[in-house]
């Protein structure tokens, strides 16, 4: 099989997709992440495609110490700002997941690391920054409060504002994902990527448009939590007043513009699911593949769920982005 520099060659011919992102930037980005958040799992699930109609291949971003993908990028992020001469703290808001990872990296090399978090956010996962040694500050109101206060953090106290997807070395990062899966794949008919802010689906979808460019990119939202969605629609953004969803790691409401215009470039197909759907893709990967997940990593699961005769037949990649749930919680979403 051949190594991404040699497909990368095969495909000089090929333009890379009109993004911000660049893809030798993500293949150098790979030495910067540690080896726990590299070379995840990934492997075909022949007992669930076999309910899905379709070859079914997992990759696992769950197998690392904060139990998520966003390592990689926070990686990136803090081996620059260890490296640069800057103010050595940084800050981000978070349903839970950028933050655990901003305060593993962060610790990891030494730099300060401040959380911002809605006092709705899964408490588990508030708890593990704490113990990872960030400082954690919740503020009334939801994910957007935050983005707003972490803001106000940055500028006041010169820390650096990680905004997950806005700052590039987050998609990069995110972007090795896909070429693990180009490298350990002869063919890839479609992907699937949860799509929240915006950084795994632009990062993954950047390095299949430019390396595998007949490969379907396909990024899924909670009905409960369109906004990126909507703006892909319309190629422009639009904002919600409110999220409805279990998927609280992909539940924002407001679309940065810069995203967008990547996600425009990259993404195939942009459904919204419904919460049922949701619940039935966190049982049929329990079921079915000995997985437990959070609700934002079985979108791909529900959209094939919604929309079986698009993917029948095909070879199907689900990036299984987190698994940050309560057991509780999960316990009764899994119920039949």
């Amino acid at each position: 099989m051949r190594s991404v520099g040699e497909r990368s060659a095969a495909y000089l011919e090929v333009r890379q997709p009109d993004t911000r992102l660049d893809l030798d930037r993500i293949l150098a980005s790979r030495e910067q992440i540690s080896s726990v958040f590299r070379d995840t799992p990934q492997f075909a699930c022949p007992a669930l495609g076999d309910v899905l109609g379709c070859e079914v291949v997992i990759k696992l971003e769950t197998a690392n110490p904060i139990r998520c993908f966003k390592g990689r990028g926070t990686e990136v992020v803090m081996s620059r700002l260890a490296s640069s001469p800057d103010p050595k703290a940084a800050v981000c808001a978070s349903a839970g997941n950028l933050g655990q990872a901003l305060a593993h990296s962060g610790r990891t090399r030494g730099n300060g690391v401040t959380v911002v978090a809605a006092t709705s956010a899964n408490p588990a996962k508030i708890d593990r920054i704490r113990r990872l040694g960030a400082t954690v500050e919740l503020v009334d109101g939801d994910i957007e409060e935050a983005r707003q206060r972490a803001r106000e953090i940055a500028a006041s106290d010169n820390a650096l504002l990680v905004e997950d997807s806005e700052n590039l070395d987050t998609c990069e990062a995110a972007g090795t994902i896909g070429l693990e899966l180009i490298e350990g794949c002869d063919r890839i008919d479609t992907i699937l990527l949860a799509l929240g802010g915006g950084g795994l689906a632009t990062g993954v979808g950047h390095v299949f448009k430019s390396l595998s460019p007949t490969t379907e990119v396909v990024c899924i939202q909670p009905s409960g939590a369109p906004a990126l969605a909507l703006s892909w629609r319309a190629r422009s953004v639009v904002t919600t007043d409110r999220t409805d969803t279990i998927a609280d790691g992909v539940a924002g409401r407001f679309p940065i513009a810069a995203v967008l215009q990547d996600l425009l470039a990259v993404a195939d197909h942009v459904p919204l699911v419904e919460e049922a759907s949701i619940k039935a893709g966190m049982r049929l990967l329990h079921r079915h593949a000995g997985l437990v997940v959070e609700p934002s990593a079985a979108l791909g699961i529900a959209a094939i769920l919604e929309d079986s005769s698009r993917y029948r037949g095909k070879r199907v990649v689900a990036v299984i982005c987190g698994s940050n749930v309560l057991p509780e919680a999960f316990s009764e979403w899994i119920k039949d």
